[in-house]
């Protein structure tokens, strides 16, 4: 287990996107998904207000947790991370819309308390200072235990966590940022704020929409809703020697190349826990062998090489 940064949050160093739920998975398969993945160790699960309304025109990831935690009665065992600030309607993260998030949430999710809240992207629009302010008096009414900065840059996520710091608001715990073996853009000013800040991070897009299951081939059709863009992968000249250098460590350690490529994800600075998600029992199977599974200096260092553009 690590420790999110500043935070009693322990974790297993995988954690669950639930962004298929409602989605590519059913009622069904998402509380399968989730059984499974608490049975494996795993303990946090990551969704949003947002999560798929694009494909049923509602937040039914928040409501199958919700659901899910009922009928489970394991509340307090799990860690439920959620989002505001991208859902039409209630998009940006001005005041009132921040307090109308937390509340819809809160009610789908049948719980009176979310462990770490994400504002789900920048917002100009609305000074930091007064949305950092509203996540104080959630933290402080006891509706919020942490908060975490989802999609913000280096210079941004610098300024809030300065006005925090000069104005005594709850802090910003963690990033949630676009980060995996073919795209590792992260490596830069943003981790170094991240490093400097004393923050954790858990990455999505850890497998690159796919890309690093090992699945994509010339030639090849993937039944994914994202296989046009992990396959774009395939065009560059570090995709495929990714996958050759993941193939290798696979297969000299007898496991799925997805597992290799998030137990990568989770060895790197600042890394507390990848996000992946499952849309069936055979999908996450992989994910949580990566949760156990510690790399070789070796091993990093090829794929590190391999990986680099």
């Amino acid at each position: 287990m690590r420790t999110i940064p500043r935070t009693s949050l322990s974790v297993f160093p995988l954690a669950l996107g639930a962004n298929v739920f409602g989605w590519t998975a059913d009622k069904e398969t998402s509380f399968a998904v989730l059984d499974a993945f608490v049975a494996g160790g795993g303990n946090l699960i990551d969704t949003a207000d947002v999560y798929p309304v694009w494909a049923t025109g509602e937040s039914t990831s928040e409501i199958i947790i919700g659901e899910w935690l009922a009928s489970r009665g394991n509340r307090e065992s799990v860690l439920i991370a959620t989002k505001v600030g991208a859902l039409e309607g209630l998009s940006g993260l001005a005041p009132a819309t921040i307090r109308t998030g937390v509340e819809n949430s809160l009610r789908r999710l049948r719980t009176d308390y979310i462990d770490l809240y994400w504002a789900h992207r920048d917002d100009r629009d609305t000074p930091l200072a007064d949305t950092l302010a509203t996540f104080d008096e959630l933290v402080r009414e006891g509706k919020v235990r942490h908060i975490g900065a989802s999609n913000y840059d280096a210079a941004r996520l610098g300024e809030a966590l300065k006005i925090s710091d000069e104005q005594g608001l709850a802090r910003y715990v963690a990033l949630q940022q676009h980060y995996n073996l073919v795209d590792r853009t992260y490596e830069g000013e943003l981790r170094d704020v991240v490093s400097r800040e004393g923050l954790g991070s858990t990455p999505y897009f850890g497998l690159a929409r796919g890309f690093l299951t090992g699945k994509y081939r010339p030639g090849v059709t993937v039944d994914s809703p994202r296989a046009g863009q992990a396959a774009e992968y395939l065009n560059t000249e570090h995709g495929p020697r990714t996958l050759e250098a993941l193939e290798k460590v696979a297969a000299e350690r007898q496991v799925a190349p997805a597992a290799v490529a998030l137990a990568w994800l989770a060895a790197q600075p600042t890394v507390t826990a990848p996000l992946a998600s499952a849309r069936s029992l055979e999908q996450l199977e992989p994910l949580m062998v990566a949760g156990t599974l510690t790399l070789t200096a070796e091993e990093l260092d090829l794929l590190d090489k391999a990986s680099h553009v």
